[in-house]
């Protein structure tokens, strides 16, 4: 999979949007990064889509810009030199495919039907759209099209809300989804850029789903760490469940056979996707000790962040 469709696949979420007047383009799009989601699918749907494109470009480099509802390879080269580093269509043209592929642009187009597929492959696409993805049978649809197209990978819009999106993200075949309930047309027009901050925040942490999983104490020994584990497992009904280097009480509380990270202790924080978590942990400034990183089958499970917090050292655990 090439770079771009590597960092939407990071990303989870890709903001679907509608821009009638270039004003908007700049303080949108720092919206979406102080929300935590900084990339957008720009749509060619109005006038104002190119200008746009360039405006957020010029003031958010690092952003990831995308242009959407790409019909023509005129609207492919506009995009593409106003700054868009990848292209969405709605269907699948051949000609505006063929011109992308040649000239190495990232593109999905739409599909719905495993015909769509094949033309997508013949092309040498990793990736496609799915649209409109729950009128067009939704998740189902795409578990059944991934079955014989084992290779092909999914990003499914329409009909994508805060209600279904982790449905949809946790099955593997899907790399992101698009959506545009985050940033509405009639808080655009509102001109409401700290609401859809606050929308694309919670569409982040919906998608992240962080919660706390376990307490780590730090005890001195094999001894003191069962008298720990076990106190908890008799006072609040828990499971003792003895390990190479700690004693469980339950799913709660992890009691360490030997001093370990953090001056007093760690915390877990369980999520529904690690590597999208970390990506968007980095955004906010956090570092990881890849030192401390665990894995299963090649997949990564879990893995600490560099600095304490509150004297607790803090490790993501994939759900």
């Amino acid at each position: 999979m090439n770079e771009v469709l590597e960092k939407i696949q990071k990303l989870g979420i890709v903001p679907v949007v509608v821009l009638d007047d270039a004003a908007d383009a700049v303080p949108l799009a720092k919206a979406l990064i102080d929300g935590g989601l900084p990339v957008a699918e720009v749509t060619f749907r109005t006038a104002a889509a190119e200008e746009s494109i360039r405006q957020m470009a010029e003031a958010y480099p690092e952003m990831l810009i995308g242009a959407g509802t790409v019909l023509t390879i005129e609207n492919v080269k506009k995009a593409v030199a106003a700054g868009a580093k990848f292209i969405v269509s709605p269907g699948l043209n051949p000609t505006v495919v063929k011109y992308c592929v040649d000239n190495n642009i990232p593109v999905t187009p739409g599909t719905t039907n495993p015909s769509d597929i094949e033309a997508a492959l013949e092309f040498g696409l990793e990736v496609v759209k799915f649209f409109p993805a729950e009128a067009a049978g939704g998740l189902n649809m795409i578990k059944s099209m991934a079955a014989p197209y084992t290779t092909m990978k999914f990003m499914p819009t329409g009909g994508i809300g805060a209600h279904n999106i982790n449905e949809y993200l946790a099955f593997d075949k899907i790399i992101a989804c698009g959506g545009s309930w985050m940033v509405k047309g009639d808080l655009i027009k509102a001109k409401d850029f700290a609401g859809i901050t606050k929308l694309t925040k919670e569409a982040v942490m919906t998608m992240l789903g962080f919660e706390l999983g376990h307490l780590g104490i730090n005890c001195a020994d094999e001894e003191s760490a069962t008298d720990t584990a076990r106190t908890f497992a008799n006072l609040f009904g828990l499971e003792e469940k003895n390990g190479s280097s700690s004693v469980f009480a339950g799913n709660m509380v992890e009691a360490m056979k030997a001093p370990y990270l953090g001056s007093n202790g760690h915390l877990a924080i369980k999520t529904n996707n690690i590597l999208r978590a970390m990506n968007y942990l980095e955004t906010q400034g956090v570092q990881f000790d890849m030192d401390t990183a665990k894995y299963k089958n090649d997949k990564l499970i879990a893995v600490y962040m560099k600095n304490e917090i509150g004297g607790f050292a803090i490790h993501l655990l994939q759900k």
